[in-house]
């Protein structure tokens, strides 16, 4: 879930390559009704800075859900300041990364977490 279609083109593309199917959303009010009406994915990678609803408001949304709380979650933001990854991790991420980030941490990170 990213509102910047550059990053989305680039995440996307990164984890095609490597095999991952990939869908994205643009909006955490439209991240949360596509996770609830659907088969859950294995992993969402999500931007903190969202419309609608913010990263963090999705990911609680998610871990407080029984059938979306084993999604696993990567923070992927600009947002860098230790106070938002505590926030992250206390809410229940599984990763999370700073824009800038770098290709291969992106991809060893959802390697780690879907087992692949």
């Amino acid at each position: 879930m990213e509102d910047e279609a550059n990053i989305v083109e680039s995440v996307s593309f990164i984890l095609r390559r490597e095999g991952h199917q990939v869908s994205s959303v643009g909006d955490g009010e439209t991240a949360l009704a596509r996770l609830r009406s659907s088969s859950p994915p294995a992993l969402v990678i999500l931007d903190v800075m969202l419309p609608r609803r913010n990263g963090f408001e999705v990911l609680k949304a998610v871990k407080s859900d029984a059938r979306l709380s084993a999604i696993r979650v990567i923070m992927l933001t600009a947002t860098a300041q230790a106070h938002d990854r505590a926030r992250a991790e206390e809410a229940g991420a599984d990763a999370y990364i700073t824009k800038p980030f770098s290709n291969r941490d992106l991809v060893e990170q959802v390697k780690r977490l879907c087992g692949t």
